[in-house]
């Protein structure tokens, strides 16, 4: 679904009063969701989409614990359920099959695995619905920042004024590289194939195989969905993995035939690829008006399922950010804290998938550090700990001392006529008060309040952003007001 581009008029003109605050290239799940985020806000965005229609990949993807908790905070996740199927939170790390933790720090304990145009068009409808104007078929192709503004070039030589450029194009974005941002890392060094198929031979025939390969061979699987009739294969490339043209279903026979000694009579695939295990971070994810986020900020190997995830936490820590900006009331630092917050999450998260993809060799030193990994994750507290590192509730960001919660998210507790996150639905701030004697004051414009002494939290008073992150813990209104004017800039009045 795109919406119409009626009302963008080709300009070789540069208009004096920018149209739009804030134009997004790319409408990916980072792009449509950093868009639907502004517009709670009422920042006007376009966005710029390269596709004039959806792709024919209908790769299944997995939503993590907590891009499910996102979903559930701005009023999303009832709209996803349906389209998705939920399994356990579980064999993320390095595929090693272990059960998922007992009693993990949220309601939404499950990984959701839906087809990727699926996303993409939910979430894309959620920022039409908002007011975002989506453009299909034209990228940016070129643009030019000044102290005021960016002036972005369109596919066709239209040329738009904003006030910011956010690049979500990918990991060969043209942002990033106009923006002349580092994209250091290593290259691909090995090719997986991956695709979704018929087989016919016997399902029980095909589990036992299946089952023994992957056993000395990682990453490898044949697994049956949609009612058994389909399956996802993932081999490695081998001696197909030329890149210069996309996989045939004779490549995955013949790769089939290599690793498992047979092709399991795969046919009539619903498309087939192939990914890279190159790993790259960019030095920086913004350089004046112009800011990066998703692929375009970083490329990883798909080990543990973290990249949309990874793209869709970067949109939501950006949006509320560039939304204060735009408005006016932003504290001075406050856009910078997306690079110092989102760049150390990703190197996380590319450090990880390296640790991975070691993990992934059939040589026989990799194999053993495998075998050990996986008696140790017999250990609650190291699954425990893998698990929250793969869906990001480990994530705590550096607000400075003090008590472990701060700089966490905070988890969906109950309250007593609802749960936390249905009060966060509208991307403000939100101060929950079990005292009774704190207030927002000069910031009700831009947080919300609550007092509720049976809320279902271990602390009188805690300030919330609109990311669901704690931003102050306590009971002091002048604690409360230094940290209020940290997140949320000056009072009104």
């Amino acid at each position: 679904m795109h919406s119409s581009p009626k009302s963008v008029e080709p300009s070789h003109a540069e208009p004096a009063d920018p149209p739009y605050d804030v134009v997004i290239a790319g409408c990916g799940p980072t792009g449509a969701m950093l868009a639907a985020e502004l517009r709670l806000h009422g920042v006007r965005v376009l966005v710029a989409e390269r596709e004039s229609e959806p792709g024919p990949m209908v790769r299944i993807v997995g939503l993590h614990i907590r891009s499910l908790e996102l979903m559930a905070m701005r009023g999303l996740l009832d709209r996803l359920l349906p389209h998705g199927r939920r399994r356990p939170a579980a064999g993320f790390f390095a595929a090693i099959p272990k059960p998922a933790p007992e009693g993990l720090d949220t309601p939404y304990a499950y990984v959701l695995g839906m087809p990727q145009p699926v996303i993409n068009r939910l979430l894309e409808e959620r920022a039409a619905e908002l007011g975002a104007q989506v453009i299909p078929g034209r990228a940016v192709t070129g643009f030019e920042q000044d102290a005021e503004g960016v002036t972005v070039e369109l596919t066709g030589g239209e040329r738009l004024r904003a006030r910011y450029l956010i690049g979500c194009d990918g990991a060969r974005s043209t942002v990033r590289k106009r923006l002349g941002v580092g994209f250091p890392g290593e290259p691909a060094r090995n090719d997986t194939l991956m695709g979704e198929m018929e087989a016919s031979a016997p399902q029980e025939e095909i589990a036992a195989v299946a089952s023994a390969v992957a056993a000395r061979q990682w990453p490898f699987w044949i697994r049956p969905f949609n009612g058994g009739r389909t399956y996802s294969v993932v081999v490695p490339a081998g001696g197909v993995a030329d890149r210069s043209r996309p996989p045939t279903l004779d490549d995955f026979r013949q790769r089939l035939r290599a690793v498992a000694g047979t092709d399991f009579g795969v046919h009539s695939p619903r498309w087939l690829s192939r990914f890279g295990d190159a790993t790259r971070l960019a030095e920086r994810y913004r350089v004046g008006r112009v800011l990066l986020a998703g692929d375009a900020a970083h490329i990883h190997p798909p080990f543990g399922g973290q990249g949309l995830n990874l793209g869709i936490q970067d949109a939501v820590n950006l949006g509320w950010k560039l939304a204060a900006q735009v408005r006016g009331w932003a504290p001075d630092t406050l856009l910078d804290t997306y690079h110092a917050e989102r760049h150390p999450v990703a190197a996380d998260v590319l450090d990880n998938t390296r640790a991975q993809a070691v993990l992934a060799s059939p040589e026989a030193g990799p194999r053993a550090v495998r075998r050990l990994l996986a008696e140790l994750m017999d250990i609650d507290e190291v699954n425990r700990r893998l698990i929250e590192k793969i869906t990001a509730i480990a994530v705590r960001y550096d607000f400075g001392a003090g008590p472990d919660l701060l700089g966490r998210r905070m988890p969906d507790v109950g309250l007593t006529r609802c749960r936390l996150y249905d009060l966060l639905r509208g991307g403000r701030g939100l101060l929950l008060d079990r005292t009774g004697r704190l207030t927002a004051g000069g910031w009700s414009d831009r947080v919300d309040q609550l007092t509720d002494p049976g809320a279902a939290v271990d602390v009188p008073g805690v300030l919330l952003r609109p990311d669901g992150h704690v931003a102050w813990l306590g009971d002091d209104q002048r604690d409360l007001d230094e940290h209020l004017a940290r997140w949320f800039g000056e009072p009104a009045g």
